[in-house]
């Protein structure tokens, strides 16, 4: 790879060693779509260090091959770079703030939609509406970064969200349906740009770092996310005060959180992590230089299993997660429970999904991905049976079963966002990973849409039973990871990827000169 227009070559930058240093091996393989999600793959050890032995499968245990392989941790750390805690410093200010507005749309979208429309058997179409529009938003926002940076691709994602956040308020107040519709839609540019910013912590980060920097963006959603649910009734009053519903007032703070934030992400996000990991892979001269151009080797094929693999395992926690957190407010209003309950429930599940990030990302580097991935399947499992089985008067136990649907979302999108990042070489990774988040935000549209009308013919405890059962196919999709591919070539290791990030561009595209700090 050569150096593109406008941007110093790695040797430029002072002898700053760059993350990514061919310290590690990785598995590596092509790009595949959120659609191969069905496929089998290779996820083995994936986070791990070093390609394990093909010529000895485990008969006795499915997952024996991937506890044997060596693990990322047992391998030398290489350095992260300097602009690496600025950028993450930056990342967690925004996602504090974007944690308030993605909270509107969970707490009160189902209700408000309800309300409106008159049907609890739609209360799950606002869902599935700004899960749409998530991956609408991922899928822009994606091609807006890879061309041209993190920066003005993730303050352009919630500019967006925060339109569409007035939007649904103006609707309320006009009780004008297509409008609240289309709004919802708009709305999730906002959610999908929460979540891509996980990727933009991993673009300077080392191999060996990649769970713990992407669980670092995910903590910081949580003050944010977790605060939001709790202002429902302050909100409320406030848009009652100025004359529009009460359900409108999450969506109000929505607007003023993703605005925010977005000024945040524009004025201080220099330099860019995307295009600064760029110039450091480009320079064939500087310490990240073997590594980027161990990963264009022939060599460094895409793991087609691997990216199947992780998708996989988010897309199935997200449809479960969506499925059950959306109805759970409504089923709650249903058996005499107040929307500040509900919003109570909503907060405590928020903070489950983020507040363990920093755990997480650790047990993803140290244990492996796939055993923490197995442990996402088995939460949800346990979540969804606890919400079947609850008593609807039940806030507590309520409450118990929204917490672990949080944390086995948790487990899933950092440990399959760790096994996509390892499968994929720098030069596809933009086109990927925001194929796979396309795939993970239209999972989420079925769930949510889904989730209402599955309530409305034969109740939540159905709706949570069928998650439950449905989450434990996150163990045979693993379980088929672990095996042995058909033909391998023992003892060849594949290269590490340079610290190029997820949403790497391809030679080619330029984004104008890497900013300093």
């Amino acid at each position: 790879m050569s150096a593109e227009p406008g941007e110093p070559d790695a040797h430029d930058r002072r002898g700053t060693p760059a993350a990514g240093a061919p310290r590690a091996t990785e598995a590596a393989g092509t790009a595949g779509t959120a659609g191969t999600a069905g496929t089998a793959g290779t996820a083995g050890a994936a986070g791990t260090a070093g390609a394990a032995d093909a010529s000895e499968p485990s008969e006795g245990a499915v997952l024996r091959e991937v506890s044997e392989t060596p693990k990322v941790s047992e391998t030398p750390e290489a350095p992260e770079v300097p602009e690496q805690k600025r950028v993450l410093t930056v990342l967690v200010i925004s996602q504090v703030l974007s944690g308030a507005g993605l909270a509107a749309g969970i707490t009160v979208g189902a209700l408000l939609a309800e309300e409106m429309l008159g049907s609890t058997g739609l209360a799950g179409l606002p869902s599935a509406l700004f899960t749409a529009g998530s991956a609408l938003g991922a899928l822009g926002v994606g091609r807006l970064c890879q061309r041209w940076g993190r920066r003005p691709g993730l303050a352009v994602g919630y500019g967006v969200g925060a339109l569409g956040s007035l939007g649904v308020v103006l609707a309320a107040a006009v009780d004008s349906v297509p409008l609240l519709l289309l709004s919802l839609l708009v709305y999730g540019a906002g959610t999908a740009t929460n979540l891509l910013a996980r990727y933009a912590g991993a673009d300077l980060a080392s191999p060996a770092r990649r769970g713990r920097a992407v669980s670092t963006v995910l903590f910081a959603t949580t003050l944010g996310a977790v605060i939001g649910p709790t202002l429902v009734s302050a909100t409320g009053e406030v848009a009652h005060a100025w004359g529009v519903p009460r359900l409108t007032g999450p969506f109000m703070l929505a607007v003023v959180a993703f605005t925010a934030a977005a000024a945040v992400l524009g004025g201080f996000l220099r330099p860019d992590p995307l295009r600064l990991a760029r110039a450091l892979a480009a320079g064939p001269a500087g310490p990240a230089g073997p590594a980027a151009a161990a990963e264009e080797a022939p060599a460094a094929r895409t793991d087609r299993r691997g990216i199947a693999t992780g998708t996989a395992v988010m897309v199935l926690t997200q449809l479960v997660m969506i499925a059950i957190m959306t109805m759970t407010p409504v089923h709650m209003r249903a058996h005499g429970h107040d929307t500040r309950a509900a919003g109570l429930v909503i907060a405590l599940h928020v903070g489950a999904m983020f507040l363990p990030s920093p755990l997480t990302g650790l047990l993803v580097d140290r244990l492996g991905r796939v055993w923490v991935a197995v442990a996402s399947g088995v939460t949800l499992l346990a979540a969804g049976v606890l919400a079947a089985l609850a008593p609807p008067h039940s806030m507590a136990t309520l409450a118990a079963a929204l917490v672990l649907l949080g944390l086995g979302w948790n487990f899933g999108l950092i440990s399959g966002t760790a096994i996509v990042t390892d499968a994929v070489p720098l030069a596809h990774r933009a086109s990927t990973q925001g194929m796979v988040d396309v795939g993970i935000a239209l999972a989420g549209a079925t769930g949510g849409l889904a989730s209402g009308v599955v309530v409305a013919a034969s109740g939540f405890s159905v709706l949570a039973a069928g998650g439950a059962l449905l989450a434990l196919a996150v163990v045979p999709v693993l379980a088929l990871a672990a095996r042995p591919p058909r033909t391998s070539s023992a003892g060849a290791a594949a290269p590490v990827p340079a610290a190029g990030g997820p949403h790497a561009c391809p030679a080619g595209h330029t984004g104008g000169e890497v900013e300093r700090s």
